[in-house]
């Protein structure tokens, strides 16, 4: 395979994934970041064996399983009424079923663990405190323009660019989508606290999802399993501005007058939330001549599959694996990676809207869903997923 220079732009879950998979490939990396650190906010992050499996060939289960948690089921249940109205299986089953774990962590523990695995690398080069500003593809090559942190102006030229930059991304609007992002009209509140502060029956081994019209829930065990990770999802009128906004815990109870005791108990033990919104973004376009884009940067997902990340890691080895089969022809493999990668995408995406419209139902159909929801059973709730869980990486 011909030794390619591949500049990345952005450094978050895919971005790190992409340069770890081209690097193990032989390839020379360039990671470009637009922070000066590394540092992230306290949030948790769900691994679905889409994801799992690909770390895991990545070789990074032995330091995963330290400190990620493996939920045994997702119990659903009414905001107000606090009652069960179903179960997702995980754990064993889902292991079973798919060959690969269902993990829940903590983002900072996943990003440290992609990071060791990357600085090990000696054919990457990480950059940080550097804001990209131009990006030109070209027959030969693609160059890079970037402002560092005090100011200097530098180039780059590789074989080919990946933008991983995000939500906002700049390499999206190289390669023809320049239309911005659109507000979902919700805010999502998150924090972490203390497992062993929580109610005792929402600090078991299992992931809870509380539903309402106006919002839902979710919360699970992370960092070993010594904190709860919780997530709060509200409808709002205006967006909220950033990615770690701060919010009152007195103004997010509010929102929960009605909600059942146990769950009114679990959102007021966390002193400090942060708060960020919701946007959606059709996906148009993941690649062009020498360019592709990869997780938000190339089509955004709402939360309510829990495949942000997942997506992210499938994307960068997706990507990784194509380039493999085409490695005299960048263009085509771009070309081939869309291809591969578009369909799959726009369903999830519309799977995300889908489901956050099932969560947020009236009253009328919220009853319809809950005895569905109740027929159907933990294994068959898991099972509607396959075409999700079962992905892998083509050969």
């Amino acid at each position: 395979m011909p030794h390619l220079s591949i500049a990345i732009v952005g450094a978050g879950i895919g971005g790190l994934t992409a340069a770890l998979s081209f690097a193990r490939q032989g390839h020379s990396v360039t990671l470009i970041e637009r922070r000066t650190g590394f540092s992230e906010v306290g949030a948790g992050l769900q691994l679905s064996p889409n994801a799992s499996r690909i770390l895991i060939k990545l070789g990074l289960a032995p330091a995963l399983r330290r400190v990620a948690t493996v939920p045994e089921r997702v119990v659903v249940r009414g905001i107000s009424s606090g009652q069960p109205i179903g179960e997702v299986a995980l754990g064993a089953y889902v292991l079973q079923r798919y060959g690969a774990p269902y993990w829940v962590i903590h983002r900072a523990d996943l990003q440290t663990i992609l990071l060791d695995a990357v600085r090990s690398e000696s054919s990457i080069r990480i950059m940080t405190g550097r804001k990209v500003e131009e990006v030109r593809d070209g027959p030969e090559g693609v160059e890079l323009a970037w402002t560092s942190s005090n100011g200097t102006r530098e180039t780059l030229r590789a074989d080919a660019v990946i933008g991983a930059d995000g939500i906002w991304s700049k390499v999206r609007q190289v390669i023809g989508d320049r239309a911005l992002p659109t507000f979902h009209g919700y805010v999502a509140w998150r924090a972490t606290f203390e497992r062993k502060l929580a109610p005792p029956e929402l600090a078991r081994n299992e992931t809870g999802l509380w539903l309402g019209a106006k919002g839902h829930v979710v919360h699970y065990p992370i960092f070993s399993g010594n904190l709860i990770n919780v997530v709060a999802i509200e409808r709002a009128r205006d967006p909220v501005e950033g990615w770690a906004a701060p919010g009152r815990p007195d103004e997010l109870l509010s929102h929960y007058t009605r909600a059942a005791p146990a769950l009114r108990e679990l959102l007021g033990r966390p002193q400090e939330w942060l708060r960020w919104s919701l946007f959606r973004h059709p996906i148009k376009r993941l690649a062009q001549g020498r360019m592709a884009l990869i997780g938000d940067a190339a089509h955004p997902v709402l939360p309510f599959l829990a495949q942000g990340a997942a997506l992210a890691i499938e994307d960068a080895a997706t990507l990784s694996a194509v380039l493999a089969r085409h490695p005299g022809d960048i263009p085509q493999a771009m070309s081939a990676y869309e291809s591969q990668r578009l369909e799959r995408v726009s369903r999830i995406q519309a799977e995300g809207r889908r489901n956050g419209r099932i969560y947020h139902s009236g009253a009328l159909v919220a009853f319809g869903r809950d005895k569905i929801m109740q027929l159907i059973g933990p294994e068959s709730m898991s099972n509607r997923y396959d075409w999700i869980y079962g992905f892998r990486t083509p050969e």
